[in-house]
């Protein structure tokens, strides 16, 4: 009797709560090999991480459906595996890995960004030449095919220019008529030059920054800040946290003050829809870190509702995982608000882009000494005291200048006046 056939799909996974795709970066099998349960079998790269998919079941890969830097969005077919087939039953009529061969009777596949592209673009996909595997349709594909709707038609040779009559004494000039718009001049390389191509983190990050920049009408506010009181609290409780592995930065004051004042202003906690916005129920802070590969932005969840021990914690423990590369993308992701910390080679004061699909983004200075004038017994007078500029980048489709101000002024009104639980 010859046994049944048991083919399982492996289908691409949810890898995160705002993740509907992925990248394969690579596979780790070949169709014909033979598999057991929870090795890994394919590596996917999302804007948030990169994860290594495990097989669900033991058996043979008798197909392939996505080639490298194939974008394969959620619920899609990764490959196949058959539990009841043996290596070497299968081997001889294996594809090359990472080239599967072309299915006519399928549409040409494409992705929810490379769709949503299109849509912005007004481009029609039916019309679109896939270039990449299976013919999937990519966001190059979609951005040539944009640019050459928008190409203007060749011009007709001008006719001869009559002769200019000469203007009589005293008369204006004539000026030119605007050229156009502005092209950037063509790369020429030059000895010493050096090409650096973009990374695919780097490549993410930019594409994300010129979609805010596009997208948000920002502004800038800032503050200064006088952290007499917070130093003051830090230095007397800084060794004990010290002794149980925590530090104790001004970063975590920080991150507890704006936490707080999220929760006052709940426009600042939002996200902007087609035509509407939502105030967030979660206060859930994103804290930029800086790793070998680029930057990422960890989240701390419920931050509102941790003590000072718990945010200096979590900054910790996610500033750990994010420099060895232990995190997961459900820690990069549903950020609700975003602080962007300069380290200690930070300088005076900067304003960032807005990490979308966020209303806003603080942006901590370096804290520097400096002469500050302070009331002492009704008394002006002169100290020393740490001083640190902020900068609130928002967004004015949701946020008003009267709340943005109004958020910072708070935020600085805690850490002025140290006013936190150690």
């Amino acid at each position: 009797m010859v046994p049944r056939n048991m083919t399982t799909k492996v289908e691409m996974p949810q890898l995160g709560e705002s993740v509907v795709e992925g990248t394969i970066g690579k596979w780790l099998v070949a169709v014909g090999d033979a598999v057991v349960k929870d090795q890994p079998i394919v590596e996917i790269l999302t804007d948030k991480a990169d994860s290594e998919i495990p097989s669900p079941v033991n058996g043979v890969v008798t197909a392939i459906f996505g080639a490298i830097d194939d974008i394969i969005a959620v619920g899609e077919t990764l490959c196949e595996i058959d539990e009841t087939a043996t290596a070497a039953a299968t081997v001889q009529s294996a594809p090359p890995v990472n080239a599967p061969p072309a299915d006519p009777s399928r549409d040409a596949p494409t992705s929810p960004s490379v769709r949503k592209l299109a849509r912005e673009r007004d481009v029609d996909l039916a019309k679109v030449q896939g270039t990449g595997g299976r013919s999937r349709i990519t966001q190059d594909d979609v951005v040539r095919s944009a640019a050459r709707a928008a190409a203007p038609a060749p011009r007709p040779a001008p006719a001869p220019a009559a002769p200019r009559a000469r203007a009589p004494r005293g008369g204006g000039a004539i000026s030119a008529a605007p050229s156009g718009a502005f092209r950037v001049p063509p790369y020429i390389e030059r000895p010493g030059d050096e090409v650096v191509p973009f990374s695919r983190r780097r490549r993410i990050i930019a594409d994300h920054m010129v979609y805010s920049k596009r997208t948000a009408p920002d502004v800038v506010t800032f503050a200064e800040c006088d952290l007499h009181k917070t130093a003051v609290l830090r230095n007397a409780h800084k060794g004990a946290y010290k002794s149980e592995g925590i530090s104790l930065s001004y970063l975590t004051f920080a991150a507890v003050a704006t936490a707080r004042a999220l929760r006052e202003f709940p426009e600042l906690n939002a996200r902007v829809l087609d035509d509407a916005f939502v105030k967030l129920g979660s206060v859930n802070l994103g804290i930029a870190v800086d790793t070998p590969k680029g930057l990422v932005v960890p989240v701390i969840r419920t931050a509102d509702e941790l003590s000072v021990r718990g945010v200096a914690r979590a900054i910790g423990d996610i500033a750990q995982r994010a420099k060895s590369g232990d995190l997961t993308p459900d820690d990069l992701s549903a950020k609700s608000f975003t602080i962007s910390n300069p380290g200690r080679k930070g300088n005076l004061v900067g304003g960032a882009i807005i990490s979308q699909p966020n209303v806003g983004i603080l942006r901590l200075g370096t804290i520097k000494k400096r002469v500050v004038v302070v009331n002492r017994d009704g008394e002006d007078t002169i100290a020393i005291h740490p001083v640190m500029y902020m900068a609130l980048t928002y967004d004015h489709r949701v946020v008003d200048g009267v709340h943005a101000n109004g958020f910072l002024y708070r935020i600085s009104e805690i850490l002025e006046a140290g006013d936190f639980e150690v």
